[in-house]
């Protein structure tokens, strides 16, 4: 069903399905939760492959993220799951358990503690070698202007992808 491939054979769909939405997905003991997102930076660092998931300090991924090892990103790559991406983007997973609210389907990554979204075409798992609080001080005036009116800013994981897989 799902066949292993190089993260670069996958990189053109990957990066203009990120654009429409992926399913970041984190483990902590026996919760899960998974988010959508939109920004993050596919790319090659310390002799590996790495993906780079942007997690704002007030949601309630950043509190398993912290905890984790692992997180996976899962995209659907047909057009598939548009209402649950907006579900996973606008809800919490403090106030709903977005799995069941979705009728999403996990199966059990090859890391431990690491679950995809089988309803997805294709599946990055990552561990994670390094995470950084963003430096407001550091960054643009711009983009702090237009991303981070609310000083609401991201924890940026850097997670070399150990496995990545297409259906």
């Amino acid at each position: 069903m799902y066949k292993e491939v190089k993260f670069t054979d996958a990189s053109k769909e990957l990066l203009e399905q990120l654009q429409q939405g992926g399913f970041l997905t984190v483990k902590r003991n026996d919760e899960v939760n998974t988010m959508t997102i939109a920004w993050g930076s596919l790319g090659f660092m310390w002799k590996k492959p790495i993906f780079t998931a942007m997690v704002r300090y007030s949601r309630y991924t950043y509190e398993l993220m912290e905890s984790a090892k692992n997180f996976t990103v899962s995209f659907p790559l047909k057009g598939q799951l548009e209402k649950e991406l907006k579900i996973c983007g606008s809800k919490s997973g403090r106030d709903i358990n977005k799995i069941q609210e979705c009728n999403l389907t996990l199966r059990e990554g090859s890391l431990e503690d690491s679950v995809i979204i089988d309803e997805c075409d294709l599946h990055l798992e990552c561990r994670i070698v390094y995470k950084q609080g963003m430096d407001a001080a550091a960054l643009s005036s711009e983009i702090n202007d237009s991303c981070y009116a609310n000083n609401d800013y991201h924890v940026l994981y850097y997670g070399e992808i150990v496995k990545a897989y297409i259906k």
